[in-house]
């Protein structure tokens, strides 16, 4: 998150407005933001932590929003004070440690039942999957994220060595800056038949590594 002097970060704060009828794309707006870890501040304005990530994506929903007939915008922001950020921040973060211990006390419930070693591999990469999905709009790592990672590592080796965060760490895919039919198609393939929550880099130097992280959308 971007700081400035006086202790408040930078926010994205996207406002937009949907017709109550038909319901299915507001729903789906609102999905999508839920996906994405948002705070609600009020009746369709909700916030993030501000960083290239959040601001893309949010861009990506408002240009939806807006080819549905909505309106919509951006905004940047800072708290007036460092109290209301913290109250902002604990909200999003106490949101986190539920589902991280949800996925926790799935998987004690999975080692406790005596599977046998394939279906405890078979939850562990549920679960491992759901972490993903969860890390993605996890922005401040409450403690239960780490307790969460060690309980999915025990599935694998009960009773060994719990690798902990460094076990779920997320895979990106990466190809060369811009979008050609070829490159679509194969992200396409990657979400459908090898990993559904893949993320794709676009690398715009292979001997530097720079890159935009933003990634076609596929349904």
């Amino acid at each position: 998150m971007n700081m400035r002097h006086g202790g408040t970060g930078e926010w994205v704060l996207p406002s937009y407005r949907l017709p109550r009828e038909p319901s299915t794309p507001r729903i789906g707006v609102w999905r999508k933001l839920k996906r994405l870890g948002v705070a609600q501040l009020s009746d369709g304005l909700v916030a993030l932590p501000a960083d290239a990530r959040t601001r893309e994506q949010l861009e990506w929903i408002d240009d939806e929003v807006i080819e549905v007939g909505g309106t919509a915008g951006i905004w940047l922001a800072h708290p007036a004070t460092t109290a209301q950020e913290r109250r902002l921040a604990a909200s999003m973060s106490a949101a986190r440690a539920a589902e991280y211990a949800a996925v926790s006390e799935q998987a004690a419930l999975a080692l406790a039942s005596g599977q046998d070693e394939a279906t405890r591999h078979s939850a562990a990469r549920r679960l491992r999957a759901e972490l993903r999905r969860i890390g993605r709009r996890d922005y401040f790592h409450p403690p239960q994220r780490r307790t969460a990672h060690a309980a999915v590592d025990a599935l694998i080796a009960p009773g060994g060595h719990r690798r902990g965060d460094e076990g779920a760490a997320e895979m990106k895919w990466s190809t060369r800056a811009g979008v050609h039919i070829d490159r679509a198609a194969c992200a396409w393939l990657i979400r459908r038949h090898i990993d559904p929550d893949a993320e794709f880099v676009f690398v715009g130097d292979p001997a530097t590594g720079s890159a935009s992280v933003r990634g076609p959308r596929h349904g």
